[in-house]
C-alpha cells in the first residue's frame, strides 16, 4: 500500500522540468553556489514531492563522464552557459551485465544553451560536458525518486563497459 502512495504522490516529469526551469531563471540563487577553476560546485535543493535536486557550476571543459541514475528519472536545466549531453538513445538493461557492444546509430548529442533543458526517463545513459574552453556554465538537476545508486560506464568506440557503482555519500 505505501508503495502505491509514493507512485501516486510522485511528481510528473513534467513537474520535475518545471521545477528546474524555475529554479535555472533563479540568478539570487546561482549567486549562491561558488565557482572553482577545474572542479564542479554544487548545492543541494529542495525539489518537489520528495525528489533530489542539485544546482552545479561547471568550470569549462568539465564532464561527468558516462553515467546512469540507477533508476530515477528526471530533469536538467541549463541555467548558464551551454552544456553538451551525450546519449544512448535506446535502454539499457541494468544488472547482469559488464560490457555491451552498442549498435550503430545509437549515439545522441544534444547542445543545451542557457534557458534550455531535457527529461529523462529511468534507464536512461548519458554524459554531461561544459564544451567552453572559457565559461563556466551552471545547471539545475532534478531526480525522482532521490538517486539510490549511480553506475558509471567507460565508453571505447561501440562498448560500453560497466566501471563502477556508487552509493548516495560516494559522489
Amino acid at each position: 500500500m505505501s508503495s502505491q502512495v509514493s507512485i501516486k504522490n510522485a511528481p510528473a516529469l513534467g513537474e520535475l522540468l518545471d521545477f528546474a526551469r524555475a529554479a535555472a531563471a533563479d540568478t539570487a540563487l546561482h549567486d549562491r553556489l561558488g565557482t572553482l577553476p577545474d572542479e564542479r560546485t554544487w548545492i543541494s535543493l529542495a525539489g518537489p514531492g520528495g525528489s533530489e535536486a542539485w544546482l552545479i557550476g561547471w568550470p569549462p571543459g568539465a564532464e561527468t563522464g558516462w553515467h546512469d541514475h540507477g533508476g530515477s528519472r528526471g530533469a536538467f536545466v541549463t541555467a548558464r552557459g551551454t552544456l553538451r549531453e551525450s546519449s544512448i538513445a535506446i535502454p539499457l538493461p541494468t544488472a547482469g551485465w559488464r560490457s555491451l557492444e552498442l549498435l550503430p546509430d545509437v549515439d545522441r548529442e544534444l547542445d543545451l544553451p542557457a534557458g534550455a533543458g531535457r527529461g529523462f526517463g529511468p534507464h536512461h545513459v548519458h554524459q554531461v560536458v561544459n564544451p567552453s574552453a572559457e565559461q563556466h556554465a551552471i545547471s539545475v538537476h532534478v531526480y525522482y525518486p532521490p538517486l539510490p545508486l549511480i553506475r558509471r560506464y567507460s565508453r571505447r568506440g561501440r562498448v560500453l563497459g560497466l566501471e563502477t557503482v556508487e552509493l548516495p555519500g560516494q559522489w
